[in-house]
This record gives structure tokens, sequence and C-alpha cells, in this order.
């Protein structure tokens, strides 16, 4: 784990609103677990790869990529990275 990232350093601020619950649960096909200690978890595992591009954060971890403001440490969204779809889709198709 980088331990002199900015985000990680400020993991205790990192948050997200009623609709970015919603929009995480739905994006990840969740019921009713805490997303933001989830997204927590997963930003400081030691595999989680932490960029910077402009006003935001995005961390690459398993086949999720948790979307942060880096101003408000707002957890705006968590997408399944689209290249875990598209292997799944051509496995299931039987293609490599």
């Amino acid at each position: 784990m980088i331990t002199d990232n900015e985000l990680i350093l400020n993991i205790d601020k990192v948050h997200t609103t009623e609709m970015g619950i919603t929009r995480i649960r739905n994006n990840l096909k969740l019921d009713h677990v805490d997303v933001v200690s989830i997204c927590k978890e997963k930003i400081l595992a030691d595999h989680s790869i932490i960029t910077r591009k402009g006003k935001n954060w995005y961390v690459d971890i398993d086949d999720c990529i948790i979307t942060v403001n880096a101003n408000s440490y707002t957890i705006i969204t968590v997408h399944k990275k689209k290249s875990s779809l598209k292997e799944l889709r051509m496995y299931r198709s039987g293609e490599k």
C-alpha cells in the first residue's frame, strides 16, 4: 500500500451521497451493504492502483474502478471494468 498518497492519507474523509450509494449498489449489483466501507477497504488494499487525473482519483482494484473527487473525497461512482465484461462475453461465447 502507498502510504504517502493523498487519498490514502485522507481515507477518513471518503464518503458518498445517498444518490452515490444507490448508483454504486446498482452498478455492482449489491443489496444492503455499506458501500463506503467496501470502497475504503478496496482503496487501502495492497494491490490497488491509485492515479489522479484532473479533479478525480481513480482506484483500479480487482474488477472495478472507483472514482473519487479529489477535493471533497466523495465517491462518485464504482464501475466494473469493461475489459472484464468483454472477457466474460468471449468466454461465454467460446472465443479465446
